[in-house]
């Protein structure tokens, strides 16, 4: 039943991703957009893959960064293996890329999955708060182009909700229903507390906050925080670059390049496999704002997004073949391994 629903959720995010394709491709005038493609500048992709493969090594040292003060130092090798199988599979399969990396670290160096989770965790809300920083300064330095079109979006989907009483409905019965659960585990906490499931997931939990938390306890900050900078340049560095590989977009500015990076990077955020449909669209109506043509706008979407998966493809494969023939460490040489010298001279 569970492998089913799996299939079936799975199956409805490729659906949303095909659907959301198809409507931004619908008004389109292939010819056009055909010879947008033809007159691309290559070495310019190229030169975009090579900045995203700097900011993927750059992911994985910071990564480790983390991990360490768990009690975990896996190797820089293992580390960006495990990450870049992640991303592979959050191409199949959206979201799970992160749990299967974790697992990758427990076969590899054992890192508790509960502990590597947290880290993902801790990582994804740094990335948020760097988005944010984007945000910022895209209103502040895009504020006449962007701010109407967001107030506009923002408000037609306030009006549709307050239209749709079903949805204030499911609203108040998810309020009511977590309420119940929090009266429930007071009233039979004491109980709970000897339940043998209830402890596997307090200690799953605790693992999981360690991880989280790690970030207060890196040793070298400046270079945690240098490595996030430089990510983040990167991502923007590659928004631009491909800016030049096409003459509709050539003569763009830097700051449209920030309002592209934040779009995009919301289209990728979305829960459909390699945000296919969600980043194109939300790349071609941003381009739409600078006076860019839909068919241009689609051609650089469509030049973006390809080669950057085509980038995490290849890196990903490759680590996947690496990660299979790895030798995993005997149980008890890690044991040897994380048992604290005074444990062993006893």
């Amino acid at each position: 039943m569970n492998r089913l629903l799996s299939i079936l959720k799975y199956s409805s995010f490729l659906c949303i991703s095909v659907f959301l394709m198809w409507y931004a491709l619908r008004e389109l005038d292939f010819e056009r957009m055909w010879v947008e493609l033809q007159q691309a500048n290559y070495i310019w992709i190229v030169l975009s893959m090579a900045m995203g493969a700097a900011a993927y090594m750059s992911r994985a040292h910071r990564w480790k960064l983390q991990i360490v003060p768990t009690g975990v130092s896996p190797s820089f090798a293992n580390t960006y293996h495990a990450m870049m199988v992640g991303y592979l599979a959050n191409l199949v399969l959206p979201r799970m890329g992160e749990v299967i990396r974790c697992s990758i670290l427990k076969r590899t160096d054992n890192l508790p999955v509960n502990k590597a989770l947290g880290t993902v965790i801790a990582e994804r809300f740094i990335d948020m708060l760097m988005l944010l920083v984007c945000v910022g300064l895209t209103f502040l330095f895009e504020l006449d182009k962007v701010v109407h079109y967001f107030i506009g979006l923002f408000t037609d989907q306030y009006q549709s909700l307050e239209r749709s009483l079903d949805s204030w409905y499911l609203l108040l019965l998810l309020l009511v229903l977590g309420l119940g659960s929090m009266v429930v585990g007071v009233l039979f906490l004491s109980r709970l507390r000897n339940n043998f499931y209830f402890q596997k997931a307090v200690v799953f939990v605790k693992g999981m906050l360690q991880g989280i938390f790690s970030i207060t306890r890196i040793k070298n900050q400046p270079v945690f925080w240098g490595h996030t900078l430089f990510i983040w340049l990167m991502f923007y560095g590659t928004t631009l670059i491909v800016f030049y590989a096409l003459p509709a977009t050539s003569g763009l500015s830097a700051t449209a390049g920030l309002s592209v990076l934040v779009a995009g990077t919301l289209g990728m955020a979305a829960p459909v496999q390699g945000g296919i449909g969600v980043y194109h669209l939300a790349v071609q109506t941003t381009l739409l704002l600078y006076g860019v043509p839909k068919e241009a706008g689609m051609a650089y979407a469509l030049l973006a997004h390809t080669s950057q998966t085509l980038l995490v493809v290849l890196m990903g494969v490759l680590s996947f073949i690496v990660t299979m023939l790895q030798r995993v460490r005997p149980a008890a040489q890690k044991n040897e391994t994380n048992t604290p010298i005074h444990e062993v001279e006893r």
